[in-house]
C-alpha cells in the first residue's frame, strides 16, 4: 500500500526520530512510504490563535501538497483531527470545500491507521517495564481513538500496561493555553504525572508528542522517575 507521510512542524523540528520510527513500523507492515519534502504545517496553530485567514493560506498549501489519492498518515491526532474536522469549516463556501472533505477522509493518525485500515496490531516490539497510557484530547475527542493504541501496546513483549486515574483528563498543554494560562497548565501537568506515578509506571505513552512534550518538561523540572514515549517509538523498539 502506498501512503503519504505527514510530519507535523514540531515533530520535524524536535522529535525527528519518532518520524523515522513511524516509517520503520509502516514499512514492516508492507507500506510504501512517500514523503513530500514541500510539506510544512497543517495550519492549526494559526487557526487556534484566531488567525483564520493565515490558517487557510497554510491549509491551501496542505491540500496542494497532498493532492494525490493515497492515505495520509501522521504521528499526531491533533493535526489529524484538525484536518479532518476543521478544514470543512475553514473552506466552507469555498471552491476547495470538496477537496478539503476528501483529504479529511484520507488522513489518519498513525495508530488509527494501523488498527483501522491495515488491521495489524502485532509488530514484534519489545520494551521491558511498566507503562500507563495518556489519552490525548485530540485523539479521544476529535478522532475517537481509545482502544486501538491499547491493543497495539498489549502485543509489546515485556511491557505491562496499567491504567491511571483520570486518563482522559487533559495534560494541560493545549498549544497557546500553556502560555496564556501557565499556572493552570502546570497544575494539570502535576495532576497527570501524580496519577501516572501512582500506578508505579516507568513510562507515559501517548499518540501525541505535544502532550508528551508538556509532560516531559514537567517531569524533567521536578526530576521525576518517569519517561514519556510516543507509541511509534514503542512499536519500533526491540527489533
Amino acid at each position: 500500500m502506498r501512503i503519504q507521510l505527514f510530519i507535523p512542524c514540531f515533530v520535524d523540528q524536535l522529535y525527528p526520530q519518532t518520524a523515522f520510527n513511524m516509517v520503520k513500523v509502516l514499512q514492516k507492515a508492507g507500506c510504501l512510504v512517500q514523503y513530500n519534502t514541500n510539506q510544512t504545517c497543517c495550519g492549526q496553530p494559526a487557526f487556534n490563535a484566531g488567525f483564520w485567514n493565515d490558517s487557510k493560506e497554510v491549509a491551501q498549501k496542505f491540500l496542494k501538497d497532498f493532492s494525490t489519492d493515497e492515505y495520509i498518515v501522521a504521528p499526531s491526532a491533533s493535526c489529524t483531527g484538525f484536518v479532518r474536522n476543521y478544514y470543512p469549516t475553514l473552506f466552507k463556501d469555498n471552491s476547495a470545500a470538496t477537496e478539503a472533505k476528501e483529504v479529511g477522509r484520507r488522513v489518519y493518525e498513525f495508530s488509527e491507521f494501523l488498527t483501522n485500515v491495515l488491521k495489524i496490531e502485532a509488530f514484534g516490539a519489545k520494551l521491558k517495564g511498566k507503562a500507563t497510557y495518556h489519552d490525548s484530547c485530540a485523539a479521544l475527542r476529535e478522532c475517537r481513538i481509545k482502544e486501538g493504541p491499547r491493543r497495539l501496546l498489549s502485543h509489546v513483549r515485556d511491557l505491562e500496561l496499567v491504567e491511571m486515574n483520570d486518563n482522559e483528563t487533559c495534560c494541560g498543554f493545549g498549544g497557546t493555553f500553556s502560555v496564556k494560562y501557565e499556572p493552570i497548565s502546570v497544575g494539570m501537568a502535576d495532576q497527570k504525572t501524580k496519577n501516572a506515578l501512582a500506578t508505579g509506571a516507568q513510562y507515559i505513552i501517548s499518540t501525541d508528542l505535544s502532550c508528551l512534550m508538556q509532560l516531559q518538561g514537567y517531569i524533567d523540572q521536578k526530576n521525576l522517575p518517569l519517561q514519556t514515549m510516543h507509541i511509534a517509538d514503542v512499536l519500533a523498539s526491540g527489533w
